[in-house]
Order: C-alpha cells, then structure tokens, then sequence
C-alpha cells in the first residue's frame, strides 16, 4: 500500500500534536502513533510547563537558571529563543481550550520546581500533562485536514539510500521522502510518501531496568536518523528523576513529582536525617542531576534500594487538593502521605540529546524535523531544568511549523522509493529471543551506563552491547517484522549512542558524571 501526504507526523505527543494543528491549515497531514493516539509522554508529565508569568520573575531569571541547571553546555541562542517565546506559546494552549490552576484572585497558581530561582510553573494539580494531551488530541480529531493512524509503527524513514548507491552518490545531501509503516493490526507495511516528515517520537527510557517512561518510549525517531546517517548529539545527559515511587515491580516507575519538593516535602535517608544541604546549599530544590546523585549516594552509604520523602508536616488538605494522583496511587499502595514518608529512587526519566536541530527545528537530513524529547535543540545543555520540556516541545514545533509550510510548494513527492520487500522473510516464533535481550540490554545499561560511570565500566558496556547488536541485527534481517524486533533494535541503537558519547566526554559535566573525571574542586 502507498499512501501520500503533505506532512507526515510521527508521534503524538504535545509536539506531534501541536505541529499537526499548525500545518493542517496548509495541506494534509498523516499522524502515526504506535499505541493509542493517548499515549505519549506527555499524559504522564505531572509537574507542569514553566514560563515567565508575572514579576518579581523575569526572562533573565529564567535564561539564568536554565543555563545553570545545563551546567553552560546549553545553546544560549535557543534558550533565550525558547524562554522569550515561552507566553505566546502558554497563550496559544489556553486558546485551544487547555486549562491552568489559578488563585482565588484570578492569578496563575503557579509552582516551583529544583533550579527554579521563581515561582514560574503553570500546572493543572499534578495531571498537566494528561490536561494538555487530551485538549490538542481533541482539537486534531475535530480537523478534517488531519488522519490519525494508530497502532501503526515507524519502522525506517526514506531516504535517496533506498534508491540505489548510484543516486545515493549522485545527491550530495541526504533527504527524507517520508517512512515505511507497519500497520501493526494486519501487519502490512506500507509505504508513506511525505513533502515534509516531523519526528516528535519522544525519548528512550527503557533502555534502562527502572523508567517512569512508557513503554512506548524506545527511542524509535533517533534510532532512524542514526541509521539514515543523520546527527545524533549529547546521547550521555540521561536525566533520571531522582524520586520515583519505588514499588518493584512496577513498569513504569510511577513518578513522584519535583513539585511536592518544592511545596516543601523534604528527603531523608534511612536514619531519618534530611541529608540534601550535605550536597548542595539548595537542599532539596537543588538541580536534578545533583539530587538523583546525592540519592544515590545515601542509597550506597547504607546499603538500602531506596530513600524517603517526607509531606508529613505539610498542611493535609493543600497536599490533597495539589496532588490528588500521587496522594490516590500511594494510598493504594497502602501509604497515606499525610502519615508516612513515601519510598523513593532514582528512574531514568528524559534524554537531553537527541537529533540533532536548529532553530527552526531542522534535522540535518533535509526535509525532516524533530521536536520534543526526540529532539537536541540545545535548550538543556548536560542537565534539563524541571518544568522546561514541554515548553521546548511547544516551541520548537511552532518553529518547525513555519519553516515547513513553504517547503510544499517546493518539494515533490519521490515516487520512485520502492515497497517494503519482505521475500525471504519468516515469522520469528521464539520471542523469548526478544525478551531476553531486551532484559539483558538494560541490566548493561543500568549496571554501566547509570547515574555514576567509569571508563571501565562504559568499556564493559560496549563490549557486550556488540554481541547484542550482531545477534538482533541477524534476527531482524530473517524476520517478518513485528513492533518487538524493531524496538529491539531502535533499543540496541540507541544504547551504542549513549555509551560512545559517554565515553568522548572525557570529564564529570551536568548528567554525565565519571569517577575518573570527577567535577574539579572550586
């Protein structure tokens, strides 16, 4: 089956959402989800979106602290691009129907988060994310410009590799001409002929044991780039979230949000000793690569899998009425966290590289862009600000949006990229060969590539990684496709880009700590 489309989108998070709506004023738009169009990251982003609202806060305020948190590794143009544009976006949202908390006076309730020199962050209680989810899948689903296809998978992107090594010689620059789709219900592959190709895939975070990412989150939109031989960069800054609700065997790690911290819950070891200002003058506020460490660290001084967070001295009534989910998911674990300090550690939660883009959201294959998680715009440098990332995701599809819109008129569609050919094919029975290596995938990233890292530890890593790679490269090259095998080896992909760009960092910076780089002395 062959399909044309002005845009092709894949993902349907805030970013693929929020593109889809912009460019459907100007042609048709085809948006591919591998799940249930609802099921993005962004549903599970509790805490909220940050931006400038109100004064004592300012732009420079926020330019600063984000600049911090990245530990100056951030692009200073994007970041003051992402901040300086941050109201406008916040404005369009709320045109669109979504909803913030406000005061009883009218104002933004807003909150705040570790990094945070303001009070800066809209939220809707502790769902802002699900609230924006539903609100923009709602608009899409009302715009007859735009087809949503769920359950289908983005096996590769199309490319002039795809037409021959003569015509792959001949064109200087790579370009995209859209994807092979697998319809995952008749397990059809089809062929998606697009002007213009938007990756908004999200992040990667079960390549690791413990994740508050869905499992959807598999790093499928880098993984294609790479393999069209397109820029991945900063693939070492994991950001794990240093306090999800440890509650093995739970997957995804249900996520205990920033913001209870900064409405004042405090951690504390097993000795009952609230230990942040041992690490740094901000406590508990501190930024999150310095508090997942710290975490770690008591973890490993008394030997426990997890720490504590304590509410119990929090008004009950606000700590309800501010987070209703987190306080309804302990409960029905048996803990009320008006009474009892919550479990916690640290859970691989977002990836600061990605594809690599510019300003306008361009790959550095033509034609394409990426936005969202999927996305190093150069916003989070090594360590993101809380709050920042569905901001850049609003941002950055705008942008893209823009930028795109004229290509139409430019671009023809490449009908000469052949079908999928699956001669020779056979349907792979044993999945346990999937399963297994996927468990064992993530046992080397966790054991090796976590919070703390060493050369010895990433050149072990690496070593094993490349048997994985040579036996999932032979299972996906004998098999009709199923989604497994190809997150398998988006999976296994990714994983190499981690551990190779960890290891050319050769020093401790933001999300990338190494004991044989340690943070110099100030």
């Amino acid at each position: 089956m062959r399909v044309h489309t002005d845009f092709l989108v894949i993902g349907s998070g805030i970013a693929g959402l929020s593109y889809a709506l912009k460019v459907a004023q100007h042609g048709k738009v085809l948006v591919v989800t591998k799940s249930r169009a609802d099921e993005a990251a962004t549903r599970y982003a509790q805490g909220g979106i940050a931006a400038v609202m109100y004064t004592p806060d300012t732009y420079e305020k926020h330019i600063r602290d984000t600049m911090i948190a990245g530990d100056e590794l951030n692009d200073p143009e994007i970041v003051r691009i992402t901040i300086t544009e941050s109201r406008d976006r916040i404005k369009e949202l709320m045109e669109w129907g979504v909803n913030f908390d406000r005061t009883e006076a009218g104002r933004f309730d807003l909150g705040r988060e570790g990094g945070h020199s303001e009070n800066r962050v809209l939220h809707h209680q502790d769902q802002t994310g699900l609230e924006i989810e539903k609100t923009l899948l709602q608009r899409v689903r009302e715009n007859p410009n735009i087809t949503v296809w769920e359950n289908h998978f983005a096996i590769d992107l199309l490319t002039q590799h795809h037409l021959g090594e003569e015509i792959t010689r001949r064109t200087p620059n790579i370009e995209c001409y859209g994807a092979y789709i697998l319809d995952k219900e008749n397990n059809e592959i089809k062929t998606v002929l697009a002007k213009v190709t938007m990756l908004a895939t999200g992040g990667a975070g079960n390549v690791y044991s413990t994740t508050t990412n869905p499992p959807i989150a598999t790093g499928d939109g880098i993984a294609m780039v790479y393999r069209a031989k397109g820029a991945v960069e900063d693939m070492e800054f994991i950001q794990f979230h240093p306090t999800a609700l440890f509650n093995p065997p739970e997957r995804p790690a249900f996520l205990i949000s920033e913001a209870l911290r900064g409405f004042g819950a405090e951690l504390r070891n097993h000795k009952g000793e609230a230990f942040m200002y041992k690490y740094d003058p901000r406590g508990p506020l501190a930024s999150r690569d310095i508090v997942a460490r710290a975490i770690d660290n008591e973890m490993k001084i008394h030997g426990e899998e997890y720490v504590y967070l304590d509410c119990r001295h929090l008004p009950k009534d606000d700590l309800i009425n501010h987070f209703p989910t987190i306080y309804a998911k302990c409960l029905s674990i048996g803990i009320d966290i008006t009474h009892t300090m919550i479990p916690v550690a640290p859970a691989a939660h977002y990836l600061c590289g990605g594809i690599k883009t510019d300003k306008w959201g361009r790959s550095t294959i033509h034609h394409l862009y990426a936005a969202g998680e999927c996305a190093r715009t150069g916003l989070h440098g090594a360590n993101r600000l809380a709050s920042n990332s569905l901001l850049e995701a609003l941002v950055f599809s705008h942008r893209a949006a823009i930028d795109s819109v004229p290509l139409l008129e430019k671009v023809p569609f490449c009908d000469d990229i052949p079908d999928w050919n699956a001669e020779g094919m056979v349907l792979n029975e044993e999945m346990i060969l999937i399963t297994q290596t996927i468990r064992e995938l993530q046992s080397i990233m966790s054991s090796y590539v976590g919070i703390v890292r060493s050369n010895i530890r990433l050149q072990r890593a690496l070593v094993r990684l490349k048997i994985l790679y040579n036996e999932t490269e032979d299972l996906y090259n004998r098999s009709i496709l199923i989604p497994k095998i190809c997150e398998l080896r988006n999976l296994v992909n990714v994983a190499y880009l981690i551990i190779k760009a960890a290891m050319a960092r050769k020093e401790s910076r933001g999300l990338h700590y190494t004991l044989d780089y340690p943070h110099p002395k100030k």
